[in-house]
């Protein structure tokens, strides 16, 4: 289940922030009821941070490093979070929407309840990351690395794995399961006997195969 702030082993330590700037690091910070409009950080540091019903708008977070932060109602559109690096981090009800993510590094990292519209994860490294009631759709992880990850409760759909590398990858709970290209970096995924037959018509496409009944 998601924390809630109070549970959280720093939320006592935690200083209100009244605007996000370029400073190299934030320690024990908590942002709250933002609307940020193209902020412009460049490997900024959070640690023990919280980020709560807060509007990013544009702007970039490039090389940016997220280490045991908590993040609810946030929503991210059009955001530049390539090359980012998050570590322990909780995600709650968060919205994502043309976000770029290329190149950037998750470990330990969980979702609930967040919904996923044209984000771009080529080349990024996701390692122990869970997608719980999540909706992901045109989601591209294309020459993704992905090492334990699940998607209990989640839909998915628009998915693109070209080249991706799967290790570990559970997508039994997965509510839904569409996948627009790369099907064949389902290698190293486990799927139900149900999603492999729903799947059967892009593998068909995929390896050249004509379906047709006599």
């Amino acid at each position: 289940m998601p924390r809630d702030l109070a549970d959280l082993p720093f939320a006592r330590f935690l200083e209100r922030q009244d605007d996000l700037r370029d400073e190299g690091a934030y320690d024990c910070a908590h942002f709250d009821g933002l609307s940020l409009d193209d902020p412009q950080l460049r490997g900024v540091t959070f640690t023990e941070c919280a980020i709560s019903a807060t509007t990013v708008s544009g702007g970039f977070f490039r090389y940016s490093r997220f280490n045991d932060v908590w993040l609810n109602s946030t929503r991210w559109i059009r955001t530049d979070l390539s090359e980012t690096n998050w570590m322990d981090v909780e995600f709650v009800m968060a919205a994502l929407s043309g976000v770029e993510a290329f190149g950037s590094v998750l470990r330990r990292v969980s979702f609930h309840n967040c919904k996923f519209d044209s984000v771009n994860l080529r080349g990024a490294v996701l390692t122990d990351v869970r997608f719980v009631d999540c909706v992901l759709r045109d989601v591209d992880v294309s020459e993704a690395k992905l090492t334990t990850v699940t998607f209990p409760g989640s839909e998915i759909s628009g998915l693109s794995l070209r080249n991706a590398k799967l290790k570990k990858v559970d997508l039994r709970e997965a509510r839904t399961l569409g996948v627009t290209g790369g099907v064949e970096s389902l290698s190293g995924a486990t799927v139900t006997n149900t999603q492999l037959m729903e799947l059967a018509p892009v593998f068909a496409h995929a390896f050249g195969i004509t379906v047709k009944d006599l």
